[in-house]
């Protein structure tokens, strides 16, 4: 392959010279001068993930200052840049892949052929990520076994549909599937009607959010072992951990779970109520709250009624009770009930479309939407960061890469490739 153009030399570092200090880790593998208010600012990931799950967790670390090199293959890349409509006008490029990729950097590498390459740059990264079917990688000479003899430093986490073990573990693994198997799709959906998928992928988010914890808990662990570790998360076990009161309830109680709707299986009132114009969502979790809907429903008769005096009994009588409170918010518009339950000490709101969140004056206001400087598609909107710090950046600074935009300079700057060592690598097919 390559090495007739670069010799490729494994460091010898002795146990004791390897025992250093992690603030000289950062000097050591990092090539950019960290910020001092971007929290993993100094850390490199190299991000051999593609989709959701694993492009989601990879985002993450970007926001909170990581610097994130997206490996993809050649003239390919992620599959996520092909899944439209919708595309930007004009161009090919998908709204969905813009959603989970920004301050990332494209690097175009065929890893059959510059298995070497990714061995150069995991000795200067600090975490790697994969979300390839168990065993893939590893034909490759790129599990953790190989990896870890070249670069023992680095954390190594796999996001798979079940997991390294078991009888699925072969198996790939989408979002869907995983909602079906671990049980989110049988509680989903009209109380008597289909099981429904959710309207966006939340188990591969939730498995993201996971991967993002649990490699930050490894980066601190660092701190002490100044050893790496292989992380593995997966959809299936994510799914079946977030069943959290639902799970609980078949296994300490032996309740099978059933469909709802947007109501709630313990807890009445607590769904979508239907308006004149749309819908409306209340839920009250104590008896103060219950009582304070009933007075801005101009209910007070039923303050005193046995049969609602608290939640256990408002379960029980559960048709009767939403029978009552459905026929009230029947006679106003949304509108006119937002008005009304202003100042409520219980949760309420509409149930907004797209467009209504986007434009909400909360929204607005928080500046969650961030626009960014695209060099083909120009103006990027994206949701940015969720989570705020009183001191810390969290911040989208890059625009979601072009397919291999960075390929040439992050070779010749973080591995000091010539100009002839990459014609040779682009001639051979081995980066792009």
């Amino acid at each position: 392959m390559y090495k007739r153009y670069i010799t490729y030399r494994r460091p010898s570092v002795s146990k004791k010279r390897y025992q250093i200090d992690f603030l000289k880790l950062f000097e050591r593998y990092c090539s950019d001068i960290p910020e001092s208010k971007s929290p993993l600012s100094g850390i490199r990931v190299l991000d051999l993930t593609r989709i959701i799950a694993g492009p989601y967790c990879t985002m993450i670390l970007g926001d909170l200052g990581a610097e994130i090199l997206k490996i993809e293959r050649p003239n390919i890349g992620d599959e996520s840049r092909k899944w439209g409509p919708p595309f930007f006008e004009g161009t090919k490029e998908s709204t969905y892949f813009m959603c989970v990729n920004r301050n990332k950097k494209s690097i175009c590498v065929d890893l059959k052929k510059g298995k070497e390459i990714i061995y150069e740059l995991a000795k200067k990264s600090d975490v790697l990520v994969e979300n390839y079917v168990p065993g893939k990688l590893a034909e490759m000479g790129l599990g953790y076994k190989d990896i870890s003899k070249v670069a023992p430093h680095l954390i190594y986490c796999s996001l798979t549909g079940f997991g390294s073990e078991g009888p699925y573990a072969s198996r790939p693994g989408y979002d869907v599937i995983a909602a079906s198997m671990g049980g989110l799709m049988h509680i989903t959906g009209p109380k008597d009607g289909d099981p429904c998928k959710v309207g966006v992928a939340m188990t591969d988010l939730a498995t993201g959010l996971y991967a993002h914890g649990a490699i930050i808990a490894a980066l601190l662990q660092r701190l002490k072992t100044q050893k790496g570790q292989w992380i593995e998360c997966n959809l299936m076990s994510t799914q079946v951990a977030s069943l959290i009161n639902i799970g609980s309830n078949y296994l300490n109680a032996g309740k099978e779970a059933t469909r709802w709707g947007s109501a709630h299986e313990s807890i009445v009132p607590y769904e979508a109520f239907q308006t004149k114009d749309g819908y409306l969502t209340v839920g009250t979790g104590s008896d103060v709250q219950f009582l304070a809907l009933l007075k801005k429903l101009g209910l007070s008769e039923l303050e005193t009624n046995e049969k609602f005096k608290n939640n256990t009994e408002r379960v029980k009588n559960r048709e009767e009770l939403l029978t009552i409170l459905r026929r009230e918010f029947l006679k106003k518009s949304n509108k006119e009930w937002l008005t009304i339950l202003e100042g409520s000490p219980f949760p309420y709101g509409q149930v907004n479309t797209i467009g209504q969140v986007f434009d909400d004056p909360h929204i607005k206001h928080i500046e969650l939407i961030k626009e960014m400087d695209h060099p083909v598609v120009g103006k990027v909107k994206v949701v940015g960061p969720a989570v705020t710090y009183s001191y810390a950046e969290n911040r989208v600074r890059l625009p979601p890469p072009m397919l291999g935009q960075h390929t040439t300079e992050v070779l010749k700057t973080l591995l000091n490739y010539s100009e002839e060592t990459l014609k040779a690598l682009q001639a051979d097919k081995v980066v792009q």
